[in-house]
């Protein structure tokens, strides 16, 4: 039988209080991880954390304040106490993107605030974890990014650039790691039902004109699935490469996108 349980197993969600990121933190629960969440609001981290089931003996929700354009914070709360009490064995590191945009028209600025969000912010986290799981023999770090990587998308320009620079960090880390026990993973969301769609549909009409059920039509009409992905299914492709079932699963870009993606 496959293993699923993450009972015993401590996992950060970063990004946790909406979308794919509480989704996944929820997902992570139910299979028995003890998460932390990790977000800059802290009403709503605590709202979300009371959410996340319990389902083992033992088993604990914690969550931790942290801004990702604010590197000084996340290395402050890497500091807190719970990270030196429990080892992390599950790195989900998920960030809202950049705004839509052209890149031949994108500021030098935007590319260099995103690049920190996203990639330096990763590598900051891992620095700080990766100690932990080598010495347990388990991790799991997983990458929210996107379909982009594999097939650009038109308007994001700056996103483009950058879940690109994400991807093949990732894909370096995990010829590093894999020796001990660590995959790294990137999973690529299609268009999922969360407050970032909503925003580039709301773009799309200002932009055009239209309204938003024609903008939604043309969407879908893109999509095999014939519909927007929902932010539970992403949720569940997050924890599945985080449970011990997938330990061969290492160094892959995981599209879910409902087929959109035209390339292998």
């Amino acid at each position: 039988m496959p293993n699923f349980s993450l009972f015993g197993k401590n996992a950060l969600v970063c990004g946790s209080t909406q979308g794919i990121g509480k989704a996944a933190a929820i997902a992570l629960a139910e299979l028995g991880a003890n998460v932390v969440l990790m977000a800059r609001n802290a009403q709503a981290l605590a709202q979300v954390c009371e959410q996340l089931p319990l389902v083992s003996e033992g088993q604990g929700h914690a969550y931790v304040v942290a801004d990702f354009t604010d590197l000084e914070t996340l290395k402050n709360a890497l500091k807190e106490p719970i990270f030196q009490a429990k080892k992390i064995h599950i790195l989900i590191n998920n960030t809202g993107g950049p705004a839509p945009n052209l890149a031949h028209q994108a500021q030098a600025e935007a590319f260099r605030t995103a690049f920190e969000q996203h990639l330096i912010a990763n590598q900051t986290l891992v620095q700080a974890l990766v100690e932990g799981m080598k010495s347990e023999g388990y991790g799991r770090i997983i990458n929210v990014i996107s379909t982009s990587v594999k097939q650009p998308i038109y308007g994001l320009g700056v996103s483009n650039t950058i879940r690109a620079a994400v991807a093949n960090w990732a894909k370096t880390l995990s010829l590093e790691l894999g020796q001990f026990g660590i995959t790294v993973n990137n999973l690529l969301p299609g268009m999922t039902e969360t407050a970032r769609l909503e925003a580039i549909i709301a773009n799309n009409e200002a932009k055009t004109g239209r309204t938003r059920a024609e903008v939604v039509a043309e969407m879908t009409a893109t999509i095999p699935a014939a519909r927007f992905g929902k932010a539970q299914e992403i949720g569940a492709a997050i924890a599945f490469l985080a449970s011990p079932a997938a330990a061969y699963i290492n160094g892959i870009n995981l599209p879910v996108d409902g087929g959109r993606t035209a390339c292998l």
